[in-house]
């Protein structure tokens, strides 16, 4: 079973396949980009590509398999589009954030923080995974953790002062958590100075993997090897179905 992924982000929406090598194309996106624009581009970009299901990552809260805000930082139209009738194929749609934690995880109680243009978040715990927003809870002097690890932190507080604030951030989120493990992703993670103690780098092929873990309930269907329950909001559109339940083979701890 073939799946298209695709990680949607600010600057550039990201494309592969399953047991495709090399890097995901990239296809620029900002603030004029609709999800009818995005899907055409898409469409075009992969034309002759044969793939069974998609997978996309949003830059936003997903409630039920769809989009339940529009993006920050992308134009609109998201909320309600229908990904199922653009590309004619059974859609699956989960934060971005939580996208690339399932490509990360690596067993026990992990953490996935994304520093891009804001500030993703999910947590995977025993094969669970747990889309969060965190970006924009209180964090100090009354701005929220999103304003001093995102973007806009590292232009404000420059590199020095911004990466000690996310190793803070991190030891904070880590500690609360009660987390085994952190890995940061995103675009801004190349201006750290340092890595945080208990920390390391996620990259674009773990976004990509995430997509084809999403599938991994039908794709291993008739397997027998052990597969582990993985809790998200990112059920088949196509079924309109109320369960949020699907299964994914997730790697062990060992």
């Amino acid at each position: 079973m073939k799946i298209l992924v695709i990680d949607v982000g600010g600057n550039n929406v990201k494309v592969s396949i399953s047991a495709r090598k090399g890097e995901p194309l990239k296809i620029p996106s900002g603030s004029e980009m609709t999800a009818a624009k995005m899907a055409a581009a898409v469409k075009k970009a992969t034309a002759g590509w044969v793939y069974q299901a998609v997978s996309i990552g949003y830059p936003g809260p997903v409630v039920n398999g769809r989009p339940s805000a529009e993006p920050a930082n992308l134009g609109p139209g998201w909320k309600g589009f229908d990904y199922k009738k653009a590309f004619g194929r059974r859609v699956r749609v989960v934060n971005d954030a939580a996208m690339q934690a399932l490509g990360s995880y690596d067993g026990g109680r992990m953490l996935f923080l994304g520093l891009g243009t804001g500030l993703g978040s999910a947590l995977v715990i025993e094969g669970i995974l747990a889309p969060m927003e965190l970006a924009h809870l209180p964090y100090k002097k009354g701005k929220t953790y999103e304003d001093y690890v995102g973007e806009r932190g590292l232009k404000r507080l420059g590199r020095k002062k911004w990466t000690a604030a996310v190793h803070d951030v991190v030891a904070k989120l880590k500690h609360g958590l009660q987390c085994d493990y952190v890995v940061l992703g995103g675009g801004q993670t190349k201006q750290l100075k340092s890595l945080p103690r208990g920390v390391r780098l996620g990259n674009n092929t773990h976004a990509i993997l995430g997509g084809v873990r999403l599938w991994k309930d039908e794709a291993d269907r008739h397997n027998t090897r052990r597969r582990v329950p993985v809790v998200s909001h990112s059920q088949s559109i196509a079924s309109g179905s109320g369960n949020a339940t699907a299964e994914a083979e997730v790697p062990s701890a060992s």
